[in-house]
């Protein structure tokens, strides 16, 4: 008798998770999506102002690259300063888009 309710325990629990991962991935609560929303604005608003001095401080450098270096290097400087991600989204918080803090070429 305690080996077919342990067996019963465990194909329900088994069967409960497998169950839950899907119906999870599903549909997300409003909840959820409003807390990935508000995190999103919140993480913008600190990483937003790093990303504005990190750009201007390339786009300095990019002016000093130039009378050395050239358009191409001058106008690659200011490509990987100024590029990449400048707002976080709900998909970067939930881990599907990736953060470029550094843009330019993705085939380097």
């Amino acid at each position: 008798m305690h080996k077919i309710l342990r067996s019963a325990v465990v194909l329900v629990l088994f069967v409960s998770t497998t169950m839950l991962g899907v119906h999870a991935e599903a549909a997300e609560s409003g909840a959820q999506e409003a807390a990935y929303g508000a995190g999103s604005v919140f993480t913008t608003l600190l990483y937003a102002p790093a990303k504005t001095g990190f750009c201007l401080v390339g786009a300095a450098t990019s002016g000093l690259t130039l009378p050395f270096g050239g358009t191409d290097m001058a106008g690659k400087v200011a490509t990987a300063a100024c590029g990449g991600t400048w707002a976080i989204t709900p998909d970067t918080l939930r881990g599907k888009e990736p953060v470029r803090f550094i843009g330019g070429d993705s085939k380097r």
